[in-house]
Order: structure tokens, then C-alpha cells, then sequence
């Protein structure tokens, strides 16, 4: 009997693509961009860039290794800039460097920049490709879209109860986490480029 759930590939899906995302320092940016917003009108942004990042994860996932192929572009390939891309975003959190919220008029925050890039950015998409590729088939795509719709729905009660953990985290635990998530994110891309690079060695 195949098996249909990978519980170590749930694991590492989930807590990648949570730190990627990192609601916690989401969290003063969805604030900044939502501010001239009522609470109705900031609980809708949140639901549809929630929405919106899950599509476009969810898209990649599916399509992904097509795009590879159609490029020519191999996984050992994927792995290392992806975990390059990683670290880079890693040592942003690390270092407490961001984009400020800045006005967006004539455009629906929820989608740019909320939905993607902020949280279906190019470490997610890269993350959660590599991710289907560690479990081909029907094991991979059910795993890693249980782990998807599991992280989103965490990012997507943060968002719409970010007044509330706001004022309970404070700027001090806002900061704390980002810190954190930057330091876990930094020995994930650090482990995605050695895999690479083995994968590399293997090939030739």
C-alpha cells in the first residue's frame, strides 16, 4: 500500500514556509499598509491576501517542476539558489531590514504587495517546489498541500486578528520573533544549498 501522508515532510513543509512567511513581522507592515482602513475593511485585506498568497503557492507547487523542465533548469540547480535566495531573507530578518509600509493608492494592498510578494514571495514558491520534489508523485502533492493549507490558515488568523497580537506581543516581541525566525530560516538555506551541492557531486 502507497503511503499518503509524509509526516516528516508535513513538518519540514510547515515550519519552512512559516518562517518564510513570518506572520509575526508581517505583522507591523499589514498594519502600516491596512492603517486608513475600519477593522471590517482590514479583516476582508486579510482574508484576500491570505487567498491570494495560498493560489499562487499552490500554483508553483502543481506546475513547478514543468517550468524546471521547459528551462532545462535541474533540482540540485533549484536547491542551491533557492537556499542562497533563503539566506539572503534571513539575514533581513536578522538584521531587522524590511519595507516600510508605503502608500499604494489605486491598488488593492491585499494583492501587491500583502498577497505577493510579502507572503507568496520567492522563497516560498522556491520552498514549496523543492518540497514536492522530495516525495514525487501523489505522497508529495498531498503532504505538502496539507502543510500549505495548515500554514495559511495560521497566517490567515494572525492577519485577521493582528490588532489583538499586536497589542499582546508589543514592538519588543514583534522584533523577538522576526529574530528567531531569521536565525531558523538561515540553517534551513544553509542545509537547502549543501543538498544542493551533494545532489551536484551525485550527478556527475
Amino acid at each position: 500500500m502507497v503511503p499518503f501522508f509524509d509526516s516528516e515532510l508535513f513538518l519540514t513543509t510547515a515550519v519552512t514556509l512559516w518562517v518564510i512567511v513570518d506572520p509575526p513581522g508581517l505583522l507591523p507592515v499589514f498594519l502600516g499598509l491596512t492603517n486608513s482602513l475600519s477593522e471590517k475593511q482590514r479583516r476582508r485585506a486579510g482574508d484576500r491576501a491570505s487567498a491570494v498568497a495560498f493560489g499562487v503557492i499552490a500554483l508553483f507547487a502543481l506546475f513547478g517542476r514543468q517550468i524546471l523542465d521547459y528551462l532545462q533548469v535541474s533540482v540540485p540547480a533549484m536547491q542551491v539558489s533557492g537556499g542562497l535566495l533563503l539566506l539572503l531573507i534571513a539575514l533581513e530578518l536578522l538584521m531587522g531590514k524590511g519595507d516600510d509600509p508605503v502608500s499604494h493608492e489605486g491598488v488593492n494592498v491585499a494583492i501587491v504587495p500583502l498577497g505577493t510578494p510579502l507572503m507568496a514571495g520567492p522563497g516560498a514558491i522556491v520552498a514549496t517546489m523543492l518540497a514536492v520534489q522530495r516525495a514525487p508523485g501523489v505522497t508529495g502533492y498531498i503532504t505538502v498541500g496539507l502543510a500549505l493549507v495548515a500554514v495559511m490558515t495560521l497566517v490567515w488568523l494572525f492577519l485577521r486578528y493582528a490588532g489583538l497580537i499586536r497589542a499582546v506581543l508589543r514592538e519588543s516581541g514583534t522584533v523577538l520573533a522576526s529574530r528567531i525566525a531569521g536565525l531558523l530560516l538561515s540553517a534551513i538555506a544553509i542545509q537547502m544549498v549543501a543538498d544542493g551541492v551533494f545532489g551536484f557531486i551525485e550527478a556527475h
